[in-house]
């Protein structure tokens, strides 16, 4: 397995396709017209591509171009599968499944949750492919990365290879009963909250089941998380006792954004600013 220096994430892009290139050039990991600039280094996207924003499908064209040209030049871009990427495919799969969801179909729950209307005329069947091929979780050295604060990656293994095995087959499958169960689990976050008992034992818990150190999420908005204002989210929020880290920006809410670089474990002591935004 290729040893890469460097670790970089970046949370929920929701088709806010100027904040991801610009974030991108700031952090010198690609130009705008998706050519890796990162050398050797991994980025990791937390999911949650599309919906809300204006242009989830460029996000998506992005990103997978970066894929390609990255493994070119001998660095990695991954992703994960977020909750809103899976509503797209379901609004596109299955429009009038009946679901438990506010708009008892799969299409009028997308909507409910922020599905672009212009993101589902312009998916192909490249993009349905790739978003179906994405894992739920992956272990990057002492990192665990999932996309969402939340212990329900355990009703479908209890190994990363197991969940992205059930995962993947749930993602090629056509029983849209399954399908809805999956996204009636995106209401679940706060999970490894210190402020909740249990949260960071249970952090600790999925830590040891999955592998890792530490675990690296999107979904939940920081300021949700830590209390702070918007405008002073610049960078990642690293709470349950050091063992959780959130990247979640808000960028559909206005959020600048930003790309966290995961330094190595030994080296990320945290000061209490780090700690609380």
């Amino acid at each position: 397995m290729q040893d890469y220096p460097s670790l970089f994430v970046m949370g929920d892009i929701h088709g806010y396709f100027d904040v991801l290139v610009r974030q991108l050039r700031y952090a010198g990991l690609a130009t705008s017209d998706a050519r890796w600039t990162g050398g050797k280094s991994q980025l990791w996207f937390m999911g949650d591509f599309t919906d809300r924003g204006p242009d989830g499908v460029g996000v998506i064209d992005f990103v997978m171009r970066l894929q390609a040209d990255a493994a070119r030049q001998g660095g990695q871009v991954g992703a994960l599968l977020g909750n809103h990427d899976v509503a797209l495919l379901t609004a596109r799969l299955f429009p009038h499944a009946p679901t438990d969801g506010p708009g008892g179909a799969f299409y009028a729950d997308w909507r409910e949750y922020g599905g672009t209307v212009s993101d589902i005329e312009r998916l192909e069947n490249k993009h349905i492919d790739w978003l179906r091929r994405l894992p739920a979780m992956a272990l990057v050295g002492d990192r665990l990365l999932m996309h969402a604060d939340a212990p329900y990656y355990l009703y479908y293994g209890e190994t990363l290879e197991a969940v992205n095995a059930a995962i993947s087959d749930l993602m090629h499958s056509g029983e849209t009963d399954e399908w809805n169960e999956l996204l009636g689990f995106s209401g679940e976050r706060y999970a490894f909250d210190d402020r909740k008992p249990g949260g960071v034992m249970l952090a600790a818990q999925m830590l040891a089941i999955f592998g890792g150190k530490q675990i690296i999420h999107g979904h939940t908005p920081i300021p949700l998380l830590s209390g702070a204002p918007l405008e002073r989210v610049t960078r990642a929020f690293i709470y349950a006792e050091g063992l959780a880290t959130d990247v979640d920006g808000w960028i559909c809410k206005g959020g600048a954004g930003f790309v966290y670089q995961a330094l190595p474990i030994e080296s990320n002591t945290l000061a209490p600013a780090d700690a609380r935004l």
